[in-house]
């Protein structure tokens, strides 16, 4: 059983600015909780309560939320929002979360290589700290599922649009099970009319500490990093891996349009004001529709 996991969370998240000149995009909100919460949540109903955070420079926020805040909770306490207390505890408790720095920005690769020494010798999850990904279960304990069922790396997959796909690293494989691909290669940022598939790496991985001996060989690609997915296409070269495609949803909240989205999604699924909610998107439609009209 893999117990545990990495959340790369250093970058500067520049498409959000000036949102993110003072704040980290992992704690953006989406609704009333910060994405990386999000994140951490799926590991954890995964079973992964052994959860290494990839860090740099302006990410003490990060540090602070899964911390305690006495002071913050003496307050609670004295005006007996006992709700509110119990969600602030809760986030300390959720796992065992540790932090690393990443010195520099040299790529996620870069990044997943910081992990080195804290996952040893055992397979680990690697979680995007800017990524929701909603399904029918926590879709990262789906892929230990296809881990342990195949022994090999598993990414997550999801199939978007020919239009849309140069914008992705896809693969190319083979179907062998229902949703399960053996994957051939990775094909990174592929023209449409030459994609070998329409089906996208997704922002989760279970990977083995082997990735690590790739890393070392990958040479710098774009914007000189060492990128995760040219070590997994020379993994891929000698061993097996397998994708997993997404049944659900997948929120990329370094996006605004997806920010945007998802904070809709979600709220409409809240008991307290989702109808609310609904009600005025519906008077935001007709509204708009009555402008077009005029």
């Amino acid at each position: 059983m893999i117990k545990k996991a990495v959340i790369p969370a250093a970058g500067f998240g520049t498409r959000f600015l000036p949102a993110t000149k003072s704040q980290p995009k992992e704690m953006l909100p989406v609704v009333d909780k910060p994405v990386i919460q999000y994140v951490v949540e799926e590991a954890v109903e995964s079973e992964m309560t052994d959860i290494l955070m990839i860090i740099g420079k302006g990410k003490r926020a990060i540090e602070e939320h899964f911390d305690r805040n006495f002071e913050l909770e003496r307050e609670l306490e004295t005006k007996r929002k006992f709700e509110e207390l119990a969600d602030i505890r809760g986030i300390s408790a959720l796992a065992d979360v540790h932090f690393v720095w990443q010195k520099e920005l040299n790529g996620l690769g870069d990044a997943i290589s910081c992990a080195r020494h804290h996952v040893g010798r055992e397979p680990f999850a690697v979680l995007l700290g800017d990524c929701v990904l909603r399904s029918h279960s926590p879709v990262v304990g789906q892929l230990a599922k296809v881990y342990e069922q195949h022994r090999a790396p598993v990414v997550i997959l999801e199939e978007v649009d020919r239009s849309r796909v140069s914008r992705y690293g896809v693969i190319d494989g083979e179907e062998v099970a229902d949703g399960v691909y053996k994957i051939r290669d990775f094909v990174e940022k592929p023209a449409p009319d030459e994609a070998p598939s329409m089906l996208a790496i997704a922002g989760r991985y279970v990977l083995t500490p082997d990735i690590f001996d790739y890393l070392d060989k990958t040479e710098p690609g774009k914007n000189d990093e060492i990128q995760l997915t040219d070590a997994m296409r020379l993994m891929v070269q000698e061993q097996d891996m397998y994708g997993l495609r997404l049944d659900g949803r997948r929120h990329d909240v370094g996006n605004k349009l997806d920010f945007i989205k998802a904070n809709i999604e979600l709220g409409l699924e809240r008991a307290d004001f989702g109808n609310e909610l609904g009600e005025f998107l519906e008077f935001v439609t007709r509204r708009r529709s009555g402008d077009a009209g005029g």
